[in-house]
């Protein structure tokens, strides 16, 4: 049930989801998800200053209502689940963006000042790193 992957920075991306609220695959038969996973990929291949950045894929990361979800996280860091992206390689620089100064900060967390406008009103839910929670 559980596959081992790399234990640094990373962008989980559901590979089954919705394409878009009113579509579930493109015209060639592929899951929004997917799409977004290579656009993700091919963009973080295709810069250096991205390299830090793991992409990895698995199905469904239960965000159903929100489209082309990605979850970022690293160790002891706050997660993030994201969502509502158009699969393209625009929302995936944007989210490589995030990712970078995310992984860069301290705790997860992003002064909104960094925050790429991509990535603006993407976010669905933030996730305590096992055995902290979030102070006020």
């Amino acid at each position: 049930m559980l596959t081992p992957v790399e234990d640094g920075p990373a962008i989980v991306v559901c590979n089954t989801c919705r394409l878009s609220a009113s579509a579930r695959e493109d015209a060639q038969g592929r899951r929004g998800g997917a799409v977004l996973a290579d656009a993700l990929s091919e963009t973080r291949d295709a810069d250096p200053h991205y390299a830090g950045i793991a992409i990895q894929q698995m199905p469904c990361l239960f965000a159903c209502n929100e489209h082309c979800a990605v979850h970022l996280r690293a160790p002891g860091k706050v997660g993030y689940v994201l969502g509502r992206f158009t699969p393209d390689a625009e929302a995936a620089r944007a989210i490589l963006d995030y990712a970078v100064a995310y992984a860069a900060s301290d705790h997860g967390k992003v002064p909104f000042a960094q925050w790429p406008q991509g990535v603006k009103g993407h976010f669905i839910v933030r996730v305590p790193p096992a055995g902290l929670v979030v102070e006020g």
